[in-house]
């Protein structure tokens, strides 16, 4: 689903990435770990192609990114669902229309899918919050309203940057939670992270693996947890 062969790629002239390879098959789970500045969020914007490697490969569902042009690269992304660090959430709108973008972005009719909608909010904890806006949330129940959106197109392979950064021990259990009940249901899943209380969590609950940049290498970290 997703190949890097000897990746490059730096900022400044600092190589931030200098020889980044590895294959995330569909329906894995994958933690990606290193210190701050290491790349973790580096490499999740050559995956969904807001950055382009300097040199080797990025292969996205099979093709290079590099040879991807504008339209296409749309139609790769909305087979993606992004939880970034800020949520990204439009204030100015409630919960409903920030987990139903997607849809819209899409051409999708919108209510025709409120609800699904309405059900993606209610398993992610937000059913009764739907008429909130997101300065009215908890930062707990704005990063699971990010979740909802991403999911809400039915992505094939889920992408979170440190999805647990901003919230407390609960919150983080529950977001976790999410996160392996998709990747149950065949959602390939990759969380970077540089909680590793959050890491041993998964253990003995899922089939995840460990991936950590050290000095611009990606490093299989291990068996299963």
């Amino acid at each position: 689903m997703i190949e890097f062969a000897q990746a490059q790629v730096g900022y400044d002239g600092r190589a931030v990435l200098r020889d980044a390879t590895l294959t995330l098959e569909p329906g894995s789970l994958h933690f990606l770990t290193g210190r701050s500045g290491a790349g973790k969020t580096t490499l999740l914007k050559l995956i969904y192609m807001a950055l382009r490697p300097a040199a080797g490969a990025v292969r996205v569902f099979g093709r290079d990114t590099c040879e991807v042009g504008t339209a296409e690269r749309a139609a790769l992304r909305r087979r993606m669902g992004l939880v970034l660090q800020d949520c990204d959430l439009l204030d100015h709108l409630p919960l409903f229309d920030n987990i139903a973008l997607p849809l819209r972005v899409a051409g999708a009719r919108v209510a025709e899918r409120a609800e699904d909608v309405a059900a993606l909010a209610k398993w992610v904890g937000l059913g009764d919050r739907l008429d909130a806006r997101p300065p009215e949330l908890s930062s707990g129940e704005r990063q699971r309203a990010a979740v909802a959106r991403a999911l809400i197109a039915a992505p094939d392979i889920v992408l979170a940057d440190e999805p647990t950064g901003d919230v407390d021990a609960e919150a983080a259990e529950r977001i976790l939670r999410l996160f392996l009940e998709l990747n149950e249901v065949g959602r390939t899943v990759l969380i970077a992270t540089h909680d590793l209380a959050l890491i041993r969590k998964a253990q003995g609950r899922a089939r995840a693996r460990t991936l950590r940049i050290e000095d611009g290498v990606v490093i299989r970290a291990g068996a299963a947890l």
